[in-house]
């Protein structure tokens, strides 16, 4: 597959043109390019969150994202208030991670918002 397969197939997969009224045009291309160009990626491991991954681990994971997993991805960049020095990095890891993690932070998100920091309920 070229890149320019691979990019319609994301885009395709993540819902695009839906997404796209809903975020950043802009946001959403650089996290588009960064798929495709992981994807597109010929070495057998990358780096992700500083650790070397096989290449196949982390293109499987990237084929898994969908548009629930963007939404995630920018909720968790639109509410991060520290300063990030290599948003590449940054963009690539929290992509990475969102299959597995998307579960537990909206399971934790609604815990919070039903039982607040305060109450507790016995």
């Amino acid at each position: 597959m070229d890149a320019h397969s691979i990019k319609e197939t994301i885009q395709e997969k993540i819902e695009y043109k839906y997404i796209v009224q809903r975020y950043d045009k802009d946001r959403l291309d650089e996290i588009v390019d960064l798929m495709v160009e992981t994807l597109c990626s010929k070495r057998e491991c990358i780096t992700v969150a500083g650790d070397d991954y096989p290449a196949s681990l982390v293109k499987e994971r990237l084929q898994r994202i969908d548009s629930t997993h963007i939404e995630y991805v920018f909720e968790c960049l639109d509410k991060n208030t520290t300063f990030i020095r290599n948003i590449k990095k940054y963009l690539l890891t929290t992509l990475f991670n969102a299959p597995s993690t998307i579960d537990s932070y909206y399971t934790a998100l609604v815990k919070h918002d039903l039982y607040g920091t305060g109450s507790h309920f016995y």
